[in-house]
């Protein structure tokens, strides 16, 4: 098992991310495309890198001295990812988990699962996603994470402002430390070559999510588009359950008082 990583993208799950694993005793690198966040990554006892992968330099081999690679960032510039791997072949690097959307997904007003084929094959994500599964040089795992919640991102401020559409249809979320404790399993048990999504198991439906969030912050519930045409999908987290035998920490949003 590897012991040495290299986290892409030390945002809001990044850095909490290189933390859990310095606290493991890993030899942690994370990246950030600001300076002005090397002591913030420094004070959880990672090694920070000023890394942008549409601006490549010369620290990315330096970086990508480690036997794993997480990929945890926002971009989806193609050429730039197709660099990034030239670089990664040229690497240590013997092991890719890339974080990932459920997003790749369309729309059929049913559950979608990962070998169902349901993805949009027009998606630049999913298209990104399979630049890294189908290299023969490193093996890849990717998790396709749902809505993400938790600390700072709590879903009862999302809709201040503007109403909440499609308020029948169901929620398709994850708390941040299920992130953490999905992507755990994944490297742990060496679940490569694998495609796995990462989603709360119960799916109430926006009216019911969304009220009983800003209820926690003694708000009212926000406004609500009616008799819009169902579009939505439902993401199975059925796989991550059976073949790493997660155990959520939190399977049902709706049933807790703090995100």
């Amino acid at each position: 098992m590897a012991r040495s990583i290299s986290i892409l993208g030390s945002g809001w799950l990044g850095l909490a991310l290189a933390e859990h694993f310095v606290n493991q005793n890993y030899t942690v690198k994370a990246s950030t495309r600001s300076e002005n966040r090397f002591a913030e990554i420094r004070k959880i006892g990672a090694e920070p890198f000023k890394i942008d992968i549409e601006k490549l330099s010369t620290n990315l081999a330096k970086f990508l001295q480690s036997e794993l690679l997480i990929v945890n960032i926002t971009s989806k510039d193609l050429v730039a990812y197709q660099e990034l791997i030239q670089a990664i072949e040229e690497s240590p690097v013997k092991y890719v988990l890339f974080v990932s959307s459920t997003s790749v997904y369309e729309n059929n007003n049913a559950f979608v699962k990962e070998d169902d084929g349901d993805e949009d094959l027009k998606s630049i994500l999913y298209r990104i996603e399979n630049l890294f599964r189908f290299n023969i040089h490193f093996k890849t795992a990717v998790i396709r994470f749902a809505g993400l919640v938790g600390y700072s991102r709590h879903p009862g401020k999302w809709f201040a402002n503007k109403p909440v559409s499609q308020p029948d249809a169901p929620i398709n979320l994850i708390h941040r430390d299920d992130c953490i404790g999905i992507i755990d399993a994944v490297i742990k048990q060496g679940a490569w070559d694998e495609v796995f999504n990462g989603c709360s198991s119960e799916h109430p439906t926006k009216r019911e999510f969304y009220t009983h969030a800003r209820q926690l912050l003694n708000l009212p519930a926000p406004e609500f588009l009616e008799d819009e045409e169902p579009d939505f999908k439902i993401v199975s987290n059925e796989k991550v359950i059976k073949e790493l035998s997660y155990n959520f920490i939190y399977p049902d949003l709706l049933a807790y008082k703090e995100f």
